[in-house]
């Protein structure tokens, strides 16, 4: 499932196979929360800027169109018409923002759904057989994230009951994969490391996790609240306790900066919805730093976005016309945004693995790091 093919201090690098493909690790995993990428872009966008994995999110598809209907339309692959490999979270990201709507119990969660209101209950079980349904490549195992900072005794709760809980999706995971109608019966599960910000708890709850073999671990709960040297500092801790064997997965992070610090810090996947987000409004990543199209200084640029860039929106468009489309609220400055920052990211990690094959990683982490943060 995973073989580790060098390392160079922490960072890693290495080759993941599940039963929709290989992937090269360290990887950015794009984020279709809906079975789409918000922006326009479709199964066919990913495969032509370089995505490996798609990730879904498990509580949305839960509500529209149904986990079932999917199941019945031949799974996520069929219905979104991506052939490679599929994460699909748990739902427990719900239970941290939906905070307002749910009641948590030893069973599961109740959520109030923020489309209409209607009560729905989520817990260990149900998140296995909704994400069985799916049919993805990697289930995340059902946990709380929990906010950061956050009283003490309530995260050795939390992380107890999260434990309890990751016991069970290991069961109900096992159970599903056998049934003769499952549409995956190769589907892995992952477990996920919480613990807030306490490195103790977070060290125990990873050893905790750890003696159930998984498949793969993900550290979760970080990028919520707590400072970037915080984030790092918990990295740290927790990192050589994951087993060494299995890939590590770092759940919602972050920056260019973030992503090539945690690949420092033995990271080997990562998703965010940020480059997505923030191509929406305008602002775009590029080798030298992040512009904001919508500034005047634009409004004549012929250039491309990047010059160092050849995705499909450097090599036709110009940063003045990308501006129009931003200041008359053209859909399609979403798309080509979305369609650019993606590209760049994929293209960071394929440029990352690249450093790491040549055993260059930490020339490249020093010229990149900080250049990558900047605003221009």
């Amino acid at each position: 499932m995973f073989e580790l093919l060098k390392t160079e201090g922490r960072a890693r690098r290495g080759v993941f196979t599940c039963a929709h493909g290989t992937v090269q690790t360290p990887v950015f995993m794009n984020v279709g929360t809906q079975g789409a990428i918000k922006g326009a872009l479709s199964a066919k966008d990913l495969e032509e800027i370089g995505c490996q994995v798609e990730l879904s999110n498990t509580y949305h598809l839960h509500l529209r169109p149904g986990d079932e209907n999917v199941k019945a339309l031949g799974g996520l692959h069929k219905f979104i018409t991506w052939s490679g490999p599929i994460l699909t979270d748990s739902g427990g990201f719900q239970v941290f923002s939906l905070a307002g709507l749910r009641k948590i119990k030893e069973e599961g969660v109740t959520f109030a759904s923020h489309i209409d209101g209607h009560r729905i209950f989520m817990g260990p079980e149900e998140s296995m057989r909704i994400q069985s349904n799916l049919g993805s490549d990697i289930c995340m195992a059902f946990d709380e994230c929990i906010e950061n900072p956050a009283p003490r005794d309530y995260v050795k709760q939390s992380i107890d009951r999260t434990y309890r809980w990751l016991v069970r999706c290991k069961a109900e995971n096992t159970r599903l994969n056998a049934l003769p109608d499952t549409l995956n019966p190769k589907q892995m599960l992952w477990g996920i490391n919480q613990g807030g910000t306490y490195a103790d708890l977070r060290v125990e709850h990873m050893k905790q996790i750890a003696g159930l073999d998984l498949p793969g671990y993900a550290i979760g709960g970080l990028a919520v609240g707590e400072s970037t040297e915080t984030m790092y500092e918990i990295i740290e801790a927790v990192e050589p306790h994951m087993p060494k064997d299995r890939p590590r997965y770092l759940m919602g992070v972050g920056t260019p900066s973030n992503i090539i610090e945690g690949v420092a810090r033995g990271i080997d996947f990562f998703d965010c919805v940020m480059p997505a987000r923030n191509a929406r409004h305008a602002r775009l990543y590029t080798w030298e730093g992040a512009i904001n199209l919508k500034n005047a200084k634009y409004q004549l640029d012929s250039g491309p976005v990047d010059p160092q860039c050849d995705c499909p929106v450097c090599r036709r468009y110009s940063r003045a016309y990308l501006r129009h489309l931003f200041i008359a609220e053209e859909m399609l400055a979403m798309r080509l945004g979305v369609l650019h920052n993606l590209y760049f990211y994929n293209k960071l990690l394929e440029k990352i693995r690249q450093a790491l094959d040549e055993g260059r990683f930490e020339a490249f982490r020093r010229e990149y790091s900080e250049k990558l943060s900047r605003r221009i």
